[in-house]
C-alpha cells in the first residue's frame, strides 16, 4: 500500500487532501463544540489518574532501580556464578523492586515521622500564641506608626477606604456561601479518600511498569521503526532519549538541590534562635523545587510568620534566606545540575511564566525541562535548514549581519547615518548625508 502511494502521485494527492478535510472538520467541531471537548478531556483525565500516578511513580523510581539493580542485587547475583537464565533475570528484578520500594516508603516514613510532628507542634505553637503574636504585631505597628507618622496617615486612609467593602464582601459573599464551603470541605474529604485509593492502584501500575520496562521499551521501538523510515526513527528514539535525560536530570538534580537548601537553612536559622526552625526550613526546601520564583514563594509566609513573633528575627532571617539562594544560584545549583537544560535566564522565566500560568504549580515545575525539549527540537530544526544550505550554525556570525550575499558571505550591518526617526518611519521624504540600499545584485551595492 505504502508503495502504491508513493508511485502514484495521484493516490498521495488523494491522501493529503483527505487528511486535509479531516483535519478541518475536526478542528471546526473543537472550536464550536470547545466546551463538550473539554468536559470529556476532564472525565478521561480523571478516569486515567491511577495510570498517571503509576506511570509517574515508576519513572521517578527507575534511577533508583536501576542502582539498586547494578549495584547491589546484581553484584549478589554475579558472586553465585550461575547462569542468568530468564528466571533468574526476572528474580533479580523483582527483589530489585522490593528493595526499591522499602528504600521509598522508609524515606516517606522518616519523613512523617521526624518532620511531620515538628511541623503540627509548630502550627499548634502558633494558634495557641496567635493572640500574643497579634498583640506583639501591634505593638511593633504603633510604635513604627509613632516613629513615622505620614506612614500612619496612609494606612488610615486605606483602611477607611477598603473596610466597607470587606465589609460588603463579608455580608454579601462569605456569610451567603457558608453552606457551600461545607459541602466542599465535604467533597474535599470524599477526594482524598478517592486519591488515595487511585494512588494504591498506581503503585500496583508501578510495579508492573519497572517489572516489564525494557520489554515495553522495545515495544514501543518497535512500533516506531514499523511506522516511519529507518533514518527517521532513529532521529525520534535519539530525541526521546534526550527528554529523558533532560526530566530525570533536572527533576532529581532538583530534588537533591532543595535538600541541600533546606538542611542547610535550618542549621544557620537554629544557629541564629529564629524560631519555628523545622517549618521555616520545609517550607523554603519545598518551595525551592519551583525554578527562580520559589525562593520568592516560600520566603515571603516565612518572613511573615517569624515578624509577627520578632521583628529583628524576621530582618535576620530575609538576609539568611537572600544568601542562601546566592549559593544555590551560584554554587550548588551548578554544580549538580549544571547545564542540565541549556536554556538561558529569560527562557527560564519564559517557561515558568507559561507553563505555570497553564497548568499551575505542576506546570510551574515541569516548565522548565518542558520547554527545554521544546528549544532543543527548534534548535535541531533550524540547523538542519541551515546546514542544508551551508551556512553557520553558530549564533555569533548572525549578531552583526546586515545581509547575505548569493556565495554565503556575511556583510556587516552598518547604520546609516544621519537618518531621522521621521525619516526611519517612512514619514520624512527629504534625503539623508548617506543612504544604503542592499540588493540582490552586490555591484549596485558600490557607491556612486
Amino acid at each position: 500500500m505504502n508503495r502504491f502511494i508513493k508511485d502514484n502521485k495521484y493516490a498521495a494527492l488523494g491522501l493529503t487532501a483527505f487528511s486535509v478535510i479531516v483535519a478541518g472538520s475536526l478542528a471546526v467541531f473543537i472550536i464550536f463544540n470547545f466546551g463538550l471537548v473539554l468536559t470529556g478531556l476532564k472525565k478521561l483525565l480523571h478516569i486515567l489518574t491511577p495510570i498517571i500516578d503509576g506511570i509517574a511513580l515508576a519513572y521517578i523510581l527507575t534511577p533508583l532501580l536501576n542502582f539498586v539493580e547494578r549495584e547491589w542485587i546484581g553484584r549478589l547475583y554475579a558472586r553465585s556464578k550461575k547462569p542468568l537464565t530468564y528466571k533468574r533475570k526476572k528474580s533479580r528484578r523483582s527483589w530489585s523492586i522490593l528493595v526499591t520500594y522499602i528504600i521509598f516508603i522508609g524515606l516517606v516514613y522518616l519523613f512523617f515521622r521526624l518532620i511531620i510532628p515538628q511541623l503540627i507542634n509548630s502550627v499548634k505553637s502558633i494558634v495557641y500564641q496567635f493572640p500574643r503574636l497579634i498583640n506583639n504585631l501591634e505593638r511593633f505597628i504603633a510604635q513604627l506608626f509613632a516613629d513615622n507618622p505620614d506612614i500612619e496617615s496612609t494606612i488610615n486612609e486605606f483602611i477607611t477606604d477598603y473596610s466597607i467593602q470587606l465589609n460588603n464582601l463579608v455580608q454579601t459573599k462569605l456569610i451567603p456561601q457558608a453552606e457551600d464551603l461545607i459541602k466542599t470541605f465535604s467533597l474535599s474529604v470524599i477526594n482524598v479518600f478517592k486519591a488515595l485509593f487511585n494512588l494504591i492502584i498506581g503503585v500496583i501500575i508501578s510495579l508492573y511498569l519497572m517489572g516489564t520496562k525494557e520489554l515495553l521499551a522495545g515495544q514501543a521501538k518497535k512500533i516506531i521503526y514499523a511506522l516511519y523510515e529507518t533514518k527517521e526513527a532513529n532521529r525520534i528514539i535519539s530525541g526521546i532519549r534526550y527528554t529523558h535525560s533532560v526530566f530525570i536530570g533536572f527533576l532529581s538534580g532538583k530534588l537533591i538541590d532543595s535538600v541541600i537548601i533546606g538542611v542547610l537553612c535550618f542549621i544557620v536559622i537554629s544557629l541564629v534562635g529564629i524560631p519555628y526552625a523545622v517549618l521555616v526550613s520545609v517550607i523554603i526546601g519545598v518551595t525551592n523545587i519551583i525554578p527562580f520564583f520559589g525562593p520568592y514563594i516560600g520566603a515571603i509566609p516565612s518572613i511573615l510568620l517569624v515578624l509577627m513573633i520578632n521583628p529583628v528575627k524576621a530582618l535576620y532571617l530575609l538576609i539568611i534566606i537572600l544568601v542562601l539562594q546566592q549559593l544555590d544560584g551560584n554554587v550548588i545549583g551548578p554544580k549538580i545540575l549544571g547545564d542540565s537544560t541549556g536554556l538561558s535566564s529569560f527562557w527560564v522565566i519564559f517557561s515558568i511564566t507559561v507553563f505555570g500560568g497553564l497548568f499551575g504549580i505542576a506546570g510551574m515545575l515541569l516548565g522548565v525541562p518542558s520547554f527545554a525539549v521544546i528549544y532543543a527540537l527548534v534548535k535541531y530544526k533550524v540547523n538542519r535548514k541551515l546546514k542544508a544550505k551551508a551556512m553557520p550554525q553558530d549564533t555569533e556570525p548572525y549578531l552583526t549581519v546586515g545581509a547575505v550575499e548569493k556565495d554565503g558571505t556575511f556583510i556587516e550591518y552598518v547604520p546609516v547615518k544621519g537618518r531621522s526617526f521621521l525619516q526611519i518611519l517612512g514619514i520624512d521624504k527629504r534625503k539623508s548625508e548617506k543612504q544604503e540600499i542592499i540588493t540582490d545584485d552586490p555591484d549596485d551595492n558600490e557607491e556612486g
